[in-house]
């Protein structure tokens, strides 16, 4: 008996369900983008919106749903690109069968991106038309020519990323400056472009180090701005310790600009990191007007450096917090209120252990008054000296402070560790196109590895003594000018207090001892 084969014809649409007879018009929606948000990219933008309506409504076989945007947008990353979300999201809800998109590289210049969301909306039976390379996706060969077309933008982007990079870098190295105006508090773009001080803004920054250097934490100095209504560097009510620490921090305000302190890692995900020495700096001095004085400016980051070294001990709470020491136990001075409910409120410092052990600490307490008062007549006493202290510091700075051994030594074992990556580097590629002993490999390797590990330690080392031995240097030569410029000390200035003194000792009303910051012991 012979076999028969009988086609039954399709009645319905595969990716519709609706009859093949049936006429139906298919939901038809644009996208437009554009990556800048200047005035000539704004014309093309327009321009796109107005094209896709028209070009949409003309078509019969169409009903126009909506052109989406995205304007001022990347194509690297769709994780930006709200316009461009939110129609995919309605094109997966089932309110749109096809879209109409310029190109490619409008649609996305990431390979695995543009594939992704292709096959995404395929599986729902939803199309998309690149009229410039006239790619409809749900053709046989769309997927392959898409792969192709958004490799090459992709690559494009890559170009365009690396060219721009290049500028940036070439205009850092001529030493020109640029920030973003919008969230840097103190200073407006010149009509040069460069920084210009911002009188209002400029006040707010001079109050914050202020504040800083009368013993008050980022956290703190944060809390009073937003309580005062001032806005932060974003614009927003409300300020974060973050922020103040940046401010702090930010070499700019004493009239310098280091640049490239960050860089881009992947253009794609336009991820940044810090620079830690991955790509070079630039550090351009005298670049604008300083809103912070330069010496004001390094007080503040021996300051930061101090409290990170003595967090144990800085509270911020006052200017007194972390400077007064209890001569019998060695604790910290802290604040405390007496009184507080009646006329006769008033704050005085005592010992923190002062009831806080088995015996209690015999050292007496202090009103702010006496703290000042002996501050004063320490500093005074200090002044008498000043041509001796001077002197003294000048011959023996050379011995103290002299790096020349430490940087000679620290030079070889950089040298070391280059030379031991190189053997590193040439062993492991030597096991992996020549078949070795794996003892013997391994053994050699494990040597290189302590090797280098010795050296880095020991460079890490060396490293730090030099650091603190050029930033004790510093400290007390900016002791030393401070007191050169003086005569005699009459009246409590929180600045001059955080300059001169590393901290107070209390043994008794009548042994209150000063020690500066050059180390000079001093009797109130």
């Amino acid at each position: 008996m012979a076999k028969t084969v009988t086609t039954i014809p399709a009645t319905l649409t595969r990716f519709t369900a609706a009859p093949i007879n049936q006429v139906r018009r298919r939901r038809t929606a644009g996208y437009a983008r554009v990556s800048t948000d200047s005035e000539e990219q704004q014309t093309s933008y327009e321009a796109q919106v107005d094209y896709y309506t028209n070009y949409i409504k003309s078509r019969d076989d169409w009903e126009f749903v909506e052109v989406y945007t995205d304007e001022g947008i990347s194509a690297t990353n769709t994780k930006h690109r709200e316009g461009f979300k939110r129609m995919i999201a309605d094109a997966l809800a089932g309110k749109i069968d096809l879209i109409v998109t310029k190109s490619v590289s409008r649609f996305a210049r990431n390979t695995v991106d543009s594939l992704t969301t292709v096959r995404q909306l395929k599986e729902k039976g939803i199309e998309i038309f690149f009229e410039k390379e006239n790619i409809w996706t749900l053709d046989s060969k769309g997927e392959l020519l898409i792969t192709i077309m958004s490799s090459l933008a992709q690559e494009e982007s890559r170009s365009i990323s690396e060219n721009c990079t290049w500028g940036q870098r070439k205009r850092f190295a001529d030493g020109k400056v640029t920030v973003p105006f919008n969230r840097f508090l103190g200073y407006d773009r010149g009509e040069d472009g460069n920084l210009v001080v911002n009188p209002e803004q400029a006040a707010t920054v001079k109050r914050i180090y202020s504040m800083f250097l009368q013993g008050m934490t980022p956290f703190g100095i944060a809390s009073k701005l937003t309580v005062d209504g001032i806005l932060s560097p974003g614009g927003k009510e409300r300020w974060n310790a973050g922020a103040v620490r940046s401010i702090l921090t930010n070499e700019k305000y004493r009239g310098d600009a280091l640049l490239q302190k960050s860089y881009t890692v992947d253009f794609l995900t336009k991820k940044k990191k810090p620079n830690d020495g991955e790509i070079p700096q630039y550090y351009v001095e005298n670049n604008h007007q300083a809103i912070i004085q330069p010496d004001v400016f390094d007080m503040v980051q021996r300051e930061l450096a101090r409290r990170r070294q003595n967090r144990s001990h800085h509270s911020g709470v006052h200017l007194f917090s972390g400077k007064i020491k209890c001569g019998q136990c060695g604790n910290w001075y802290g604040s405390k209120v007496w009184h507080s409910t009646d006329k006769y409120r008033c704050t005085i410092w005592q010992c923190n252990h002062k009831f806080g052990g088995d015996e209690k600490c015999g050292t007496p307490h202090l009103t702010e008054e006496d703290i000042q008062r002996y501050y004063l007549s320490a500093v005074n006493k200090l002044l008498k000296d000043r041509d001796d202290i001077i002197s003294t510091f000048e011959l023996a700075k050379s011995a103290a402070f002299d790096t020349t051994a430490l940087a000679t030594e620290r030079d070889e074992l950089q040298s070391d560790l280059v030379v031991v990556s190189v053997l590193l580097q040439q062993c492991i590629q030597e096991n992996a196109h020549v078949a070795l002993d794996q003892t013997e490999y391994q053994k050699r390797y494990d040597g290189l590895t302590e090797r280098f590990n010795k050296a880095k330690a020991q460079l890490d080392t060396i490293t730090a003594t030099i650091s603190d031995k050029l930033a004790r240097q510093a400290t007390i030569e900016a002791f030393l000018d401070e007191l050169r410029r003086l005569d005699i000390v009459t009246e409590f200035q929180p600045v001059l207090w955080y300059s001169l003194v590393d901290f107070m000792t209390v043994y008794s009303k009548d042994e209150v001892r000063i020690t500066f910051k050059d180390g000079t012991e001093i009797q109130a």
